[in-house]
């Protein structure tokens, strides 16, 4: 049985702005985190919560990035898979084995497993999820701070009718994805 299993998961591919975030925690079996699941299911508070414990007591936990500019460059699948690698790579212990959240694997060396809805089966991959989550909504309050007429931290940066409008009135941003469809339109008129 490998010692340190890694999980991970991203946040972000759908929206229309910012990066996409991912996670990779190894958890400590010396100190389980009840109450552990897919970070949609949980609200808010709860993810705030759970975040802070995560932190506090796993062996290891990283945060791995792609950003706007590399999603239009690569794509979102790859900018994804990039963003994963990162956050692996950001871990201070190597694991032994990676599960990721998903249906594809990045290109590493890690004995890894991709899992569908791997989220709500392995505790690594949910606090993974957890920590994404939080680190992407946190990008988008602030965003929101600095551009309070698109409204980011209601929608979040995915395409709502809310995003939509605030794009055809005020245009894209430098950290719109400009690849994404929506955008390409609002940069056109």
């Amino acid at each position: 049985m490998p010692e340190y299993i890694a999980g991970v998961d991203e946040v972000g591919r759908g929206p229309l702005v910012g990066d996409v975030v991912t996670a990779a925690v190894i958890l400590d079996p010396d100190q389980p985190i009840e109450g552990l699941t897919d970070s949609k299911k949980l609200s808010a508070k709860k993810r705030e919560h759970f975040a802070a414990l995560i932190k506090a007591r796993s062996l290891a936990w990283s945060i791995g990035r792609a950003s706007s500019e590399e999603i239009d460059a690569i794509n979102i699948l790859q900018a994804t898979m990039l963003a994963m690698h990162r956050a692996v790579e950001g871990l201070h212990i190597e694991p032994d084995f990676v599960y990721v959240d998903g249906n594809r694997l990045p290109a590493w060396h890690y004995p890894s497993e991709a899992v569908v809805k791997g989220d709500t089966m392995y505790a690594q991959i949910s606090a993974a999820s957890i920590l994404a989550k939080v680190e992407r909504d946190d990008d988008m309050v602030a965003l929101d701070r600095a551009y309070p007429q698109y409204g980011f931290a209601a929608h979040k940066g995915y395409p709502t009718k809310a995003h939509f409008a605030a794009l055809a009135e005020y245009g894209p941003l430098a950290c719109h994805r400009k690849s994404f469809r929506p955008v390409q339109a609002a940069l056109k008129s």
